[in-house]
Order: C-alpha cells, then sequence, then structure tokens
C-alpha cells in the first residue's frame, strides 16, 4: 500500500479516501438523525468512530493466526472449498465482531451520556463504520476504484445492519441493568453479538463461496437485510426509552 500511495498525486489520495470514507460518514449521519431524543457528545462519537477503526489491527492479526491454522486443520481433514468459505466467514464475523464489541463496550458503557437505549445503537454503528472505513481505505487502495462503488453499496451498509442489532440488544442490556436489577443483561449482551456474528458470516459466506446458488442466496438475503434493518432503526427511533 505504501508504495501505491508513492505513486499516486495528492488529488488521486484524496480522492481514493473520500471514496472509501464518504458512505460511512453518510450512514452514521443518518443514524445520529434519527436519535430524536437527545444528541450524543460529539467528543465521545469521535472516539467510537477512530476506535472502532483502530480495532481492524488486532481484527487483521487474528485473522491472519485464523487462516494459518484453518489451513492446517482443513487440509487435515480434506475439507472442500465451501466448506472451507463457510469457516473463513464464520470466523471473520467471530473475530471482527468481537473487535468492534470490545471496543464499543470499553468506551461506551459506563458513560453518562448512555441513558436512552436508542443510544446503544448509535455507538454500535459508529464503531462499526469507523471500522468499515479504515477497511475501505485499505481495500481501494488495493484494488483501486473499480471496488469503491461495490463496497459503497455492499459491504458499507451490510456493516451497518450488523451493528444496528448488536446496538439494540446493546441498549437493552444497559436497560437491564439499569431498571431490571441486572436481570437479561448478559443474555442481551450476548444475543446482540452473536445476532452480529451471524448476519456477518452469512453476508461472507455466501460470497465467499462463489456459486450460482450462493450468489443468489446472497442477493436476497442482503435485500431482506436491509429492508429490515431500516424498520429496526425506526422501530428502534420510536420505542427508545430512558435508562437513568
Amino acid at each position: 500500500m505504501l508504495s501505491i500511495l508513492g505513486e499516486m498525486s495528492i488529488t488521486s489520495t484524496l480522492m481514493h479516501i473520500l471514496a472509501a470514507v464518504v458512505p460511512a460518514l453518510v450512514l452514521m449521519y443518518y443514524v445520529y438523525r434519527k436519535d430524536r431524543v437527545e444528541k450524543e457528545p460529539g467528543d465521545l462519537l469521535f472516539k467510537l468512530f477512530l476506535f472502532g477503526a483502530l480495532s481492524t489491527i488486532p481484527a487483521m492479526v487474528l485473522e491472519i493466526a485464523s487462516q494459518y491454522l484453518e489451513v492446517n486443520i482443513l487440509t487435515q481433514v480434506s475439507a472442500g472449498a465451501a466448506t472451507a468459505a463457510i469457516v473463513d466467514a464464520t470466523m471473520v464475523g467471530i473475530i471482527e465482531e468481537a473487535c468492534k464489541f470490545a471496543a464499543l463496550k470499553k468506551l461506551s458503557w459506563k458513560s453518562p451520556s448512555f441513558n436512552y437505549t436508542f443510544d446503544g445503537v448509535v455507538y454500535a454503528v459508529f464503531v462499526s463504520l469507523g471500522f468499515a472505513a479504515l477497511e475501505n481505505v485499505l481495500y481501494i487502495f488495493q484494488f483501486g476504484m473499480s471496488v469503491a462503488l461495490m463496497r459503497a453499496v455492499l459491504s458499507i451498509p451490510a456493516h451497518m445492519a450488523f451493528s444496528v442489532y448488536m446496538g439494540v440488544y446493546y441498549g437493552r442490556a444497559k436497560y437491564c441493568e439499569k431498571r431490571n436489577n441486572g436481570e437479561g443483561k448478559m443474555w442481551n449482551l450476548l444475543a446482540g453479538y452473536l445476532m452480529a456474528v451471524t448476519l456477518h458470516a452469512v453476508f461472507d459466506g455466501t460470497l465467499m463461496v462463489n456459486s450460482d446458488l450462493s450468489v443468489a442466496i446472497f442477493f436476497v438475503f442482503d435485500v431482506l437485510m436491509t429492508i429490515m434493518v431500516f424498520r429496526t432503526l425506526r422501530n428502534a427511533s420510536r420505542q427508545d426509552r430512558p435508562i437513568h
């Protein structure tokens, strides 16, 4: 990537960065506007976005280690290409969503600003789209502007979708801690994480298998997920509840 940057003009570099980051910023603004009761402080949102981006670093390290183990194990059991793709997609989902979740909880759980359930959605989206923005920068600099539109339409909204469901349960978990004597807190935290992992694994897996059937399933899944996530956002915004 550094060699590519050295060959590019400043204008071209800025265009690549904007193509990578703008889709994430647009979606963050959209979700931010959905927070109708009380807007979240800018410094907290910036930290969430920044640490979401930085969480790509441990995710990449863990994914490299995971792929090394997968190759050794799957080779020993003579697993087919489809099985390998599904395992790889599942591990990517587990690792990336864990890194996002760690950043999310570290920065926001004890924040005094976390006082409404929909705040959990906003926080999760900012972390996830920070992750997606930096990941997108790396992809576009590596593969060129030809992938920018595809990733803007598919990958960036998908990261938002995973995080919306994580955030809904995250907000419920905080509500349970403050209003329900902690009952249901751990279940909601786990459910949010597992929902994000499942959606992520299906999204990646149907592409990685790379058959006519899996690609068809991918497009049906992506359309349904997109419809459902905007409905979920609308309902979560309307049903926003105070926590403290």
